[in-house]
């Protein structure tokens, strides 16, 4: 009788300490979640990587059927049992779960894409990285926490199956919606048996879960989503680009430390003159697909007008990423950027830089790629 009545008090202050600290904890664990993911891709491998964030994606969903299961028993979190502490902990568990998951996505897709291009998606990851603090309340609704984890499931499977196949053809990108489909179907069932009660949501988790799926595809087919897991590794402007033994080299102009900051490039040509544009890509063992360097220019009243398109194939593992590059000849002064694509159109990274013509010696160097 006397331990229970210790273990009763205990589990009531910790309780106590649990509602008193829930504002710094919360987010705590979301923070938490987002530097573990920081230290996890910087010291393994990638594979690696996504079998921690499978883990995750786990124990997500047992934290959240054993909250809704605990809860439909009428269990108020009030008995000092084993599993009434887990479920004490088990929304900071899931907040760092979701967190750590969508920080994961933000990643791999920040640095697969151009930002100007891909920013809806980038955009509405940070939105619900910040909402996972901000509107945590609303991540205790069964229908929040549904969507959100098949948002997730979505996302982690569409960053990962392009590295397993090693394709970025669409076909990878739609086993992702399917297979999260497919999972999220079971997943869902098997919540239902364990708390008959949400089969009466309001409104239906398939209503959400399906916007969310035409969304992600529509957001891919018209290219918004970058094509992980390629990713550019370095770009330049240059006047010249040849290869040389087992790299390449350029002849750059020099620059003020001014200028190698402040974004963007401007490279002063003689009329006629050819100018290149060097990138190299990371691309992943045994994945060999096509690049294209897809040229415009900006004209006042046009805008960004296409000019003209070279293609070269690839082939990943290279750690410095694979190196190549385009040049063009009749080009006119003003604002150009060259868009790293791929052959559906998805856009790489995109090199914004700015030609002057010139009748003056320029100033350049050698540089070795």
């Amino acid at each position: 009788m006397i331990s229970f009545v210790k273990n009763f008090l205990r589990f009531r202050a910790l309780k106590r300490l649990y509602a008193r600290h829930e504002r710094l904890m919360v987010p705590g664990m979301l923070l938490i979640g987002v530097l573990v993911d920081v230290l996890t891709f910087r010291t393994i491998s990638v594979s690696t990587a996504f079998i921690v964030l499978g883990v995750y994606a786990v124990i997500a969903g047992v934290m959240i059927a054993l909250m809704h299961w605990y809860d439909s028993g009428k269990r108020l979190i009030e008995k000092p049992t084993a599993l009434g502490y887990v479920r004490l902990v088990a929304p900071l568990i899931v907040q760092f779960t979701f967190g750590a998951l969508l920080s994961a996505s933000l990643i791999f897709y920040w640095f697969s894409g151009a930002f100007t291009v891909s920013w809806p998606l980038i955009l509405a990851l940070i939105i619900l990285i910040g909402a996972n603090d901000v509107f945590r309340e609303h991540y205790l609704k069964p229908i929040v926490q549904l969507s959100v984890y098949y948002f997730i499931l979505f996302s982690v499977l569409s960053v990962a199956l392009p590295f397993v196949y090693n394709s970025v053809s669409p076909w990878a990108f739609g086993s992702a919606g399917l297979g999260s489909l497919l999972l999220v179907a079971v997943y869902v069932a098997i919540l239902f048996r364990l708390r008959p009660d949400l089969r009466h949501l309001q409104p239906h988790p398939a209503i959400p879960i399906m916007i969310i799926f035409a969304v992600m595809n529509g957001l891919y087919f018209f290219n918004v989503i970058p094509p992980i897991p390629l990713s550019l590794t370095d770009t330049g402007i240059y006047h010249s680009v040849e290869r040389s033994g087992g790299g390449y080299t350029v002849l750059a102009e020099q620059e003020s430390l001014l200028e190698q900051i402040l974004p963007g490039q401007t490279i002063h040509a003689y009329a006629g003159e050819r100018v290149y544009v060097y990138a190299s890509i990371f691309a992943p063992v045994d994945l060999d697909t096509t690049v294209v360097h897809h040229w415009q220019h900006y004209i006042d009243g046009e805008g960004w007008v296409s000019i003209n398109a070279s293609s070269y194939g690839i082939s990943g593992g290279r750690a410095d990423g694979y190196r190549g590059y385009s040049y063009l000849t009749g080009h006119s002064p003003g604002k150009w950027r060259v868009d790293v694509e791929t052959v559906r159109g998805q856009v790489i990274g995109r090199i914004r830089f700015s030609i002057e013509e010139t009748d003056e010696p320029v100033i350049v160097k050698n540089l070795t790629k």
